[in-house]
């Protein structure tokens, strides 16, 4: 039987790109052998098949709606 040693995941950084489209990823995959990164779309897009294979799946997709609500607020406050 072999023992996968999991380290803490660490967020993404802005420097982190998707490696199908290069966008910003948001998505990190953990497999035997490395780890692959995606953006939101991709991530979602290739679920199914890399939970199969996959030792973890780190999706940060939330921050995506963390910024926005943040970027809606701070244009609402700008107007008054």
């Amino acid at each position: 039987m072999t023992t996968a040693v999991l380290t803490p995941t660490e967020p993404l950084k802005a420097s982190d790109r998707c490696d199908r489209c290069g966008a910003a990823a948001y998505v990190r995959v953990v497999l035997g052998g490395g780890e692959l990164l995606f953006c939101a779309h991709h991530g979602k897009k290739y679920q199914e098949s890399l939970s199969k294979v996959a030792i973890e799946i780190h999706d940060f997709s939330d921050k995506l709606t963390q910024a926005e609500t943040k970027t809606t607020v701070a244009a609402a406050e700008d107007e008054h």
